[in-house]
């Protein structure tokens, strides 16, 4: 595996929980160098001995995000943050205790959030939230610290 691991979560036919899911598969029909693509779904704890056996030193989370700003938008989640917004979610598990097992092993973990419209089965996914799932595709190659995004 890659010293860098993209970690997609979210479930595609829940409207733009789908953004997670659609960026791995974007990544597996057009690799990019020097990413390992790993697609979380609804479970990605799942896949934590993976990155574990790896020990990648960077990983990038990708999800959809209720941070309160106009769809679309594309936020570095800080912990703490995260922390608050994870309490109830479409996941298995809040992301805040996957990030935190995560931060014992891996010396970058960087969570992306992508601020939804809907989150609600058999819902499209907004056209908005899609162009923020290709404006990450496409800056990954280029990846440095927090890719140059706002934090919240």
């Amino acid at each position: 595996m890659s010293q860098q691991i993209l970690l997609t979560v979210g479930n595609y036919m829940m409207g733009d929980d789908a953004a997670g899911p659609l960026l791995a598969k974007m990544c597996k029909e057009n690799p990019l160098d020097e990413w390992e693509v790993l697609d979380g779904g609804t479970m990605p704890e799942d896949v934590l001995h993976l990155i574990r056996k790896a020990q990648p030193h960077r990983i990038v989370i990708v999800d959809a995000a209720d941070f309160g700003e106009e769809v679309g938008e594309i936020r570095v989640i800080e912990q703490e943050t995260s922390a608050d917004m994870f309490l109830v979610s479409t996941h298995s598990l809040p992301l805040n205790f996957l990030i935190n097992e995560l931060k014992t092993f891996v010396p970058e973990v960087t969570f992306l959030g992508i601020q939804p419209e809907m989150v609600g089965f058999s819902y499209p996914m907004n056209p908005l939230v899609k162009q923020a799932v290709e404006q990450i595709y496409h800056a990954l190659p280029s990846w440095e610290g927090d890719g140059g995004y706002a934090h919240c």
